[in-house]
This record gives structure tokens, C-alpha cells and sequence, in this order.
């Protein structure tokens, strides 16, 4: 770990000093253009450049193919008296050509916009600072001439953490991302939502709702969806690489959560941007494949997503682009609707927003470039007719091989009449076989806020683990909608597919019943992975004030089942869960069959109070006791739990009592631990004591002196030494080696005998081996000592065997047993 550490700061200085030393390059294109290195098959051309464009900071398509940006001449920060007149551009290629054309300043006056996405009726919205807001009504010109402010109140503290990145995800809602040091506090129709640090929002254009989507990273900088809605996210500057999203999580850097899920890649470099691959004109083994920019590394990247349980892992290919150039800056990357992939180059030598002065005059102000990366030989996709197309041919764009004219086909249904497009809706998907487009179906419903049982339904069905999952997540927009979803989802939470369940879950958080509460925690009954166990976590989290009451007056238990309810219990953090736990007993409200399960469970979530309940309530039932009493053991050596004197009380009456001699040496041990002095003496008298069978004397002496190396005072040590006096007494011998490790290697040489038995052997060694100074006193003890040759290669193997093998040992081991090198 140091050395990781290490080596990301001498990468960091690196980049610093390469920043404060940064010269500026020639602005051709060209030249930019011939460092570019791709993949094998694949070329790349320049889309737009200045003065066409300059400083672009995120880019959009609309349904006409006409390529949106926000762009930036301010940041890092506009001067004291500066007018602020930063732009939302929209470029074109009117000619066909393959290259842009022309410029259109669709909307000015803006302070540092970080985002814009437009709509369907020919406006956009963007962010402008701490304002989210909406431009529309262009006149002849094609510029806005009405600006409304739609959020205020998001967070000013970092122009580069601002409001940004805005995407439309596949249920036609606004997503937008903050970062680390913002703080917002935003007043809705809805009431007042905040977000203190990173996080991802989700926006409802129509109503104006808006909610927190997913939080934590350090600059979160690009959300993406899969062709099932599966959903991703990077970071700018975070090292976590890609990100799998569960909706409602929180990921690294999330404020004030107890737990958090880490990123498909940690120790990646920082990404900003992100989009999934998808077309007939790229390779198939490209496909969902996702891509995103390493904008200090001068690189775009390359990603293949693979199925993991519940979630994915993503496994980094050969990049798309990579340069020496060094204002090669990619910030923001798209799939166009030709099917290329287009990028957009900040350009500029310096990047670095606090380290090299804000007035620097060799941060860029005016370059920027799109760049066109292309397959060879592969045709490029006809762009789409969406705009203004009758309904029944956008519903035949939801069978199209490319995610984004899936995706605006449905965006454009969306501003259709309602009574236009739900029974042409339903029409065209009775002569669709696929359960994609029964999925594209459920998403524009959504979209329209038309809720459809029957649809939900047959998605519920499908064959597609992919497809159910999705339509969990959109059943838990409609649940509190329709009561017949709140049926249909439990059977979902036991689904055999892993992500099915997760999404199941989350969606079930949103009923708030006890009923959903009970499904949630079914899933549990099933194998786990990280995204499953936390959505199952959170969402209990969330549902905590249904079922926590119930479960504290006894009328709610998880359906008798302890592991249920501990990890419900541990989930909200429950300070008082064996007090909990042991009420359900008491009041009789516990399977018999899943008493010990329970008595079990209290050991590991209880406090010293909770070990006294279960001591005291197993006392008559010696069958119930020594089953339980491990865990109590246990408990004690993990937690600490100090004792209390009824506990120990009962305890020290087993020692002497108890008829089964398993239950009595584990009674030992936990007294040992407590060091309760009114029991020394009788565990003194067990490791003096015999019995018919060796086996079990050597058991009881050997509880005896661990629980007496327990007490570790001067009394012990001094007893234990006097027990060595008899060669044949090893238990004490390895008791002594904790306490006084000296005393311990003196009195091995005589216990080294031929007939010593090999496991005694192993044990000793490793217990010097596992002390301090251990190997240097027993190297000490064994200078002029004869062993046999087996004996001494028990001690060598135990040696070599250490992470750090003392040769001084080794040696010694090797003298002693008479081994020289030949043999």
C-alpha cells in the first residue's frame, strides 16, 4: 500500500510539474491530428474546430443531428468587471460532408455553463452556475429568446464541481451531476431537496420533481445507460474508474452514510464523460462496450462490461484515441447519430484548475475541437428522420440497432398526445416477438406517466434477467400508483437472477409497508454478492420507521428467522439489538426450532448485558449451552465484552458442575479471558488433573493454561513455570512461550525429544515464530543443543515457512540436528 501511495504522488507532482512548465504547442489541427494512435481498423477526422467552436465543456445531439455544446472563454473563473458571455452552440453539417459547417449561438450571457441538453420542441436546458434553466422560442436566427430559470440554489463553491454534465436517460428524465464541494439546497414544487458533495440528480421535465439519483465520488462526470438501463457513472477526480450505479447508493466521498460501494476499477485514473457503444457501424465486439476520457493521460478509453452477479465487472481495453499531444484534452465523449464516436476536445496545455495560476496566459481561451472516430471500411448509419415523424415510425425506431435513436425515438413519443400514442403504442407491440421492444414500450409509458399493469407484467415474465431487472426499477416509479404492483414485485425479490432481486429491492423500499419489508428481506434467503447485500441493506435503511416499532413490541420478526432481523437490525444501527433480540424470547414470540440460531445471533450483535441473557437462559439446558457457549467465547475474544458478575457467577458454577467436559474447558477459557479471580484456583486444579482417556487430559490441561496465559499476571507465569518441571507437561510449555517467551525457549531443549509428536512440534515453533524477539531466543536456547534430524527439520519447515524466515534460526536448527547442505 505504501508503495501505491507513493507511486500516485510521484505521478501527481509529475503531472503538477508538467502543468507549471507546460508550453504552448502550435494550434493546428493537423498536427494534433497526426499524434492520434487507434486501434487497428480505425481512423479519425476532424468534425469542428475553432473558430467555429471554442472551450468545449459537454456536448449533446438532438433529434436532428445537430451537435449541442456549452461552451466556456470564462473558466476557471471570470475576472473582476468581465461581462459574462459565455455560449451555448449548436454545429451542423448542413451539406452532408462529414464535417461541420456551421455555427449557431444559440443562447449567450452565461456563466460558465458546464451543461446542456436539448429538448425536443427545439429549446435546451442547461446549467448556468448555480441556475438550471431552460431556453426556448428561437426566432429567425435560430437564437433563444427566452431564458427561465426552472432550479436555483445549487452550490458555487468550485467552478469545475458546478452544476454539469446533464444526460436523458432511457425514462426520458433529466440526469445531472454535482461534485465534491458543492452544497445545494433547492427549493421545488415538491419541497426542498439537498445535496452536500457529489451526486448524481434526477430531474422530471413535466413536473418538476427532483430527487437525489445516486451520491458521493469526488467530480462526478459522466452517467451512461446500458441498452436495459443499467446504469453507470465516472469520475473526474476520483480513482474508482468506472462506476456501477444502484439507485439511491452512495460511493466514495458520500457524506454522512455508514457504508458505501466502491467503482468497477479502483486505481484508475480520473474519467470524465462516459457513453455506451452501440450501432451497425462499429465492430460487434464493440458493442455496449463503454467509453470515456482519462483527460490528463491525453486518451479516450475503452471498456467491455461484463455480467457479475447482481452487478458487473469492467475490464479496460486498447484505447480509441491516445496522444502525445499536450493539449489534447478530451472532455466529453458521445455516440452520434451517424453511429460514429465524436469527441470533444477541450484543448488546451493547461488543466489543472488551482495549481497553475487562474490568469496564467497559457491557459487556452479560444481553441476547441470535435473529433469523428470512425470504422474503416464500415458504412455509417442514415441519420434518423425523429423530428416531426409520425408516431407509428418512431415506434419502429425501438427496434433500431442504435441506442441513441432508440432513445430519442422515445423521447420524441414523449411530447406526443397521450390518446395518439398509447393505442398505437399497444398495436405495435402485438407483432413484436422480441421482449426488448416490450421493455422500449415500458420505458415510453413511463416517460408518458401512463401506467400499464398488463405491460409490466409480460416484462416481469420475460426470459431477459435484463428485462425484469428493468421493469423492477420502473415498477418502483408506478408502486404507490397501483396496488396490483405491490403484488407483483415480492415474487420479484426471489428471482433467480441476482440483479432481478437487487432492483426488486430497491423498487420494494418505495412501498413503506410491512408487507414490502418482508420481501425485501427475503432476498436474503439467497446467495449474496456486494450490490445485492447493500441494496438489501439500504432499502431496510430506508423502511426502518415501518418495521423497527413493530419489531421492538414483538408483533413483526422477519417471519421468525434471526438472521432476517440481525441484519435488518444491523443495518439501521441499532445500539440495543440483543436487547431486541432477547425481548422476542422472553415474550415467546421465537420458533423453538430457531432458539439456539437466535441465542447465536445475540452473542455476535449483543453487549456484555446480552452474553449475562444468554448465560443465564441456557444454565438448566446443558444440550442448548454447549452449543451456545463457543459463540459466547467467541464474542468475547472479537469484541472485547467485558464480564458481568452474574455471568461469571453462573460460569464458575459450571466449571465445577458441569458433567460434560467440552462445556467445562470452553467455561474455562471464557473465565481466563475475563481474568475473574475467584475461578483461578479451580482451573489451576484442571490442569493438574488425569482422566482414564490421555486425550481428554491433555484437552483439559490445555484449556487450563490457555485460560491461566489469559490472566497473563505474575501469579500465572509463576505457575505455569513450576509446571514445567515435568518434560511431558507441553500445554504449559506453550502457554509460557505468550507470557514469558525467555523462560519458555530455556525450557524447550528438553521437550525437543525423538517421540515428540509432530502437531506439538509445528505448534511450538510457530508460537516463537509468532512472538516478538521469539526466533532469537529460541536460537539462543538451542546453541550446543543435539536434536534429531526430524525434529529439527519440523523446526526448519516452521522457519522457512514465515513471512520473514530467520536464518539465524535456521542455522541453528540445521547445527543441532546435524543437517549439513549435502543432506
Amino acid at each position: 500500500m505504501r508503495c501505491l501511495s507513493i507511486l500516485a504522488l510521484l505521478a501527481l507532482t509529475s503531472t503538477l510539474f508538467a502543468q507549471r512548465n507546460a508550453s504552448i504547442p502550435d494550434p493546428d489541427p493537423e498536427i494534433e491530428r497526426k499524434t492520434f494512435i487507434l486501434p487497428e481498423g480505425f481512423e479519425v477526422s476532424l468534425w469542428a474546430a475553432d473558430p467555429l467552436l471554442a472551450k468545449p465543456i459537454q456536448m449533446n445531439f438532438d433529434s436532428k443531428g445537430r451537435l449541442w455544446v456549452a461552451s466556456s472563454e470564462v473558466y476557471p473563473q471570470i475576472k473582476p468587471g468581465q461581462k459574462a458571455d459565455d455560449k451555448i452552440l449548436i454545429l451542423e453539417d448542413t451539406k452532408g460532408t462529414g464535417v461541420a459547417d456551421k455555427t449557431t449561438i444559440f443562447a449567450r450571457g452565461l456563466l460558465i455553463p458546464t451543461a446542456v441538453e436539448p429538448d425536443q420542441f427545439g429549446g435546451c436546458y442547461a446549467a448556468d452556475s448555480t441556475d438550471m434553466v431552460h431556453f426556448s422560442k428561437p426566432n429567425e436566427k435560430g437564437e433563444s429568446t427566452v431564458k427561465r430559470i426552472v432550479l436555483s440554489g445549487f452550490g458555487t463553491e468550485d467552478t469545475h464541481h458546478i452544476l454539469h454534465t446533464f444526460r436523458t436517460g432511457p425514462d426520458c428524465r433529466l440526469y445531472m451531476s454535482q461534485s465534491i464541494y458543492i452544497h445545494s439546497h433547492i427549493e421545488t414544487p415538491n419541497g426542498v431537496r439537498r445535496l452536500n458533495a457529489g451526486g448524481i440528480w434526477q430531474f422530471q421535465p413535466e413536473s418538476e420533481k427532483l430527487e437525489v439519483f445516486a451520491r458521493g465520488w469526488v467530480n462526478t462526470w459522466g452517467t451512461a445507460w446500458n441498452k436495459y438501463g443499467a446504469t453507470f457513472a465516472t469520475d473526474g477526480a476520483g480513482g474508482e474508474g468506472i462506476n456501477y450505479v444502484v439507485p439511491g447508493a452512495a460511493y466514495v466521498t458520500a457524506r454522512d452514510v455508514a457504508r458505501i460501494l466502491p467503482g468497477l476499477n479502483p486505481g484508475s485514473p480520473k474519467y470524465c464523460g462516459l457513453d455506451v457503444v452501440s450501432g451497425r457501424h462499429l465492430p460487434d465486439d464493440w458493442q455496449q462496450n463503454l467509453i470515456t476520457n482519462d483527460f490528463r493521460g491525453h486518451r479516450v478509453c475503452r471498456y467491455i462490461v461484463q455480467e457479475d452477479g447482481s452487478g458487473y465487472v469492467a475490464k479496460e481495453q486498447k484505447e480509441v484515441i491516445r496522444s502525445t499531444h499536450p493539449a489534447f484534452r478530451p472532455i466529453d465523449v458521445k455516440m452520434g447519430p451517424d453511429g460514429a464516436i465524436y469527441i470533444a476536445d477541450w484543448y488546451n496545455p493547461i488543466i489543472q484548475h488551482g495549481e497553475v495560476d487562474f490568469r496564467d496566459e497559457r491557459r487556452d481561451k479560444t481553441h476547441g475541437r470535435i473529433w469523428k472516430v470512425t470504422a474503416k471500411g464500415r458504412p455509417l448509419v442514415a441519420k434518423p428522420t425523429i423530428s416531426g415523424a409520425k408516431v407509428e415510425d418512431l415506434l419502429e425506431l425501438l427496434k433500431s440497432p442504435e441506442d441513441f435513436t432508440r432513445g430519442h425515438a422515445r423521447r420524441e413519443l414523449a411530447t406526443r398526445p397521450m390518446n395518439d400514442v398509447l393505442p398505437k403504442l399497444s398495436s405495435w407491440l402485438l407483432n413484436q416477438k422480441e421482449d426488448s421492444a416490450a421493455l422500449e414500450a415500458l420505458w415510453v409509458r413511463q416517460s408518458l406517466n401512463a401506467v400499464d399493469i398488463d405491460l409490466l407484467s409480460k416484462c416481469f415474465r420475460s426470459t431477459s434477467p435484463d428485462v425484469r431487472a428493468s421493469a423492477c426499477r420502473v415498477a418502483g416509479d408506478w408502486v404507490n400508483r397501483h396496488t396490483d404492483i405491490s403484488f407483483k414485485l415480492p415474487l420479484l425479490a426471489k428471482d433467480d437472477h441476482p440483479r432481478v432481486r437487487m432492483e426488486a429491492v430497491r423498487a420494494l423500499a418505495e412501498l413503506k409497508t410491512i408487507e414490502a419489508v418482508t420481501a425485501i428481506a427475503s432476498a436474503l434467503a439467497k446467495p449474496m454478492d456486494k450490490w445485492l447485500d447493500y441494496a438489501v441493506w439500504q432499502s431496510l435503511r430506508e423502511t426502518k420507521e415501518t418495521w423497527l416499532p413493530k419489531v421492538k413490541d414483538g408483533s413483526f420478526d422477519f417471519g421468525g428467522d434471526p438472521k432476517k432481523l440481525v441484519f435488518a437490525l444491523k443495518a439501521v444501527g441499532e445500539a440495543n439489538t440483543g436487547v431486541v433480540l432477547a425481548n422476542l424470547l422472553l415474550k415467546g414470540k421465537v420458533d423453538k426450532a430457531k432458539i439456539p440460531d437466535l441465542l447465536m445471533t445475540i452473542c455476535e450483535v449483543g453487549n456484555a448485558k446480552d452474553l449475562e441473557f444468554v448465560i443465564t437462559a441456557t444454565q438448566e439446558q446443558p444440550e442448548l449451552q454447549r452449543r451456545i457457549l463457543p459463540a459466547v467465547e467467541q464474542s468475547i475474544k472479537s469484541r472485547k465484552l467485558p464480564k458481568t458478575n452474574d455471568a461469571a457467577n453462573v460460569l464458575v458454577k459450571l466449571l465445577t458442575e458441569a458433567k460434560d467436559p467440552e462445556t467445562r474447558r470452553i467455561t474455562t477459557r471464557i473465565l481466563g479471558l475475563w481474568k475473574h479471580e475467584p475461578a483461578r484456583q479451580s482451573i489451576e486444579a484442571l490442569s493438574k488433573s488425569t482422566s482414564e482417556d490421555p486425550a481428554i487430559t491433555a484437552l483439559n490441561r490445555a484449556a487450563a493454561y490457555e485460560s491461566l496465559a489469559s490472566y497473563g499476571d505474575a501469579k500465572a507465569v509463576a505457575f505455569i513455570k513450576a509446571s514445567l518441571t515435568d518434560a511431558s507437561d507441553r500445554q504449559a510449555l506453550m502457554a509460557l512461550v505468550k507470557l514469558d517467551t525467555k523462560a519458555a525457549a530455556q525450557a524447550t531443549p528438553k521437550f525437543l525429544t525423538n517421540d515428540s509428536a509432530s502437531a506439538f512440534l509445528d505448534s511450538l515453533f510457530s508460537a516463537f515464530i509468532g512472538q516478538k524477539n521469539g526466533t532469537t531466543e529460541l536460537t539462543k536456547a538451542l546453541a550446543d543443543t543435539k536434536l534429531s534430524a526430524d525434529v529439527a527439520k519440523v523446526g526448519i519447515r516452521a522457519a522457512r515457512a514465515s513471512a520473514q524466515p530467520d536464518m539465524a534460526l535456521i542455522d541453528a536448527l540445521s547445527k543441532a540436528g546435524q543437517l549439513d547442505a549435502a543432506k
